[in-house]
């Protein structure tokens, strides 16, 4: 794993802009994997305020809340509208449908876009725990695109984005860890000190499943960008 330490969101963002910019302009970026939340709302304000074109690029996202719609304000589909979409077009987008409760059909479906697509870029953030997409502590480095239960610490960060706790979903569907390692490449962004003791085990521990993102050690092309906050614990 690469690791770039910078000042701040703002200078991780410019960091992926330029990574993301190189792909466009030598044609080996044609499916982009999003992620959503508030560690890369900065890198999509750059993308937005920029000239990149996206129109020969399909996008596919990391995860979905399932039992909200596309029109729920607090739905990822309805995050990445207001964040890039609706600005940044691109050829096709994908997210799982939170509202399909069929959780074996939906998840099937999902996998089969991913396979037909293969992600020549993913973008990651990571959780408190370590989870990415929600493979949460446990989750298989195998596991492929499914319904995952949402543990009560990712419930509580979430909370903040919701009137109520209560309204918080308690279930998503989300590329497994093992979808997510079939990524050519990876970036993976970190920023706050509430993100070190994450960021410390993912360097200073081994590879765990109780550390999701600790499978990054086993891809051959990982970069990750973290700000001096979230580098805080490093030794």
């Amino acid at each position: 794993m690469k690791k770039i330490i910078v000042k701040d969101n703002l200078e991780g963002a410019k960091v992926g802009f330029d990574i993301i910019q190189e792909g466009l302009q030598n044609n080996s970026l044609k499916v982009l994997g999003l992620a959503t939340g508030s560690t890369p709302e900065s890198l999509y304000k750059l993308i937005r305020e920029s000239d990149l074109d996206f129109s020969e690029v399909i996008s596919v996202n990391l995860d979905e809340y399932v039992g909200l719609d596309a029109t729920h304000d607090q739905s990822y589909q309805y995050f990445m509208k207001e964040n890039l979409f609706n600005v940044k077009p691109f050829k096709a987008s994908y997210l799982p449908n939170g509202a399909n409760l069929d959780a074996e059909a939906e998840c099937t479906a999902y996998e089969k876009i991913l396979s037909e697509n293969p992600i020549d870029l993913q973008i990651l953030g990571i959780g408190t725990n370590g989870h990415i997409g929600f493979n949460e502590p446990g989750s298989s480095f195998d596991s492929v695109t499914r319904k995952v239960e949402l543990t009560p610490e990712t419930i509580e960060a979430n909370s903040r984005f919701f009137e109520s706790k209560d309204d918080v979903p308690t279930h998503a569907y989300s590329m497994g860890i093992g979808t997510i390692l079939k990524s050519k490449k990876i970036i993976l962004f970190a920023y706050g000190e509430n993100k070190a003791e994450a960021i410390r085990r993912l360097f200073e521990e081994g590879v765990s499943e109780d550390l999701p993102a600790s499978a990054l050690k086993n891809h051959p092309d990982v970069t990750v960008i973290i700000d001096e906050a979230a580098a805080s614990k490093l030794s």
